[in-house]
């Protein structure tokens, strides 16, 4: 029923790594911060869509929580590039 300790635990570290780069990026301002926020709306919205369409499905809380990990390490990496 629960997702595995180590997965939700590395959840919550990648993801407070990505509200860290995300205040990074929206702190320099600009268009650039405009579209961040924009796009980190827009990703919250598709990926609790998701979550609950999978839910629905049947879907274990564990698979859900692996794919919230997917989404936000690909955050991470788009993030940490070099602008």
């Amino acid at each position: 029923m629960f997702p595995s300790w180590p997965n939700l635990m590395m959840l919550a570290l990648e993801s407070q790594q990505a509200i860290g780069l995300r205040m990074l990026a929206l702190a320099w301002g600009g268009a650039a911060a405009e579209a961040e926020a924009a796009r980190m709306i827009s990703e919250k919205i598709l990926a609790a869509n998701a979550a609950g369409a999978a839910a629905m499905g049947g879907a274990s809380a564990d698979k859900i929580v692996r794919g919230y990990r997917r989404k936000v390490r690909a955050n991470i990496k788009r993030l940490s590039r070099p602008r």
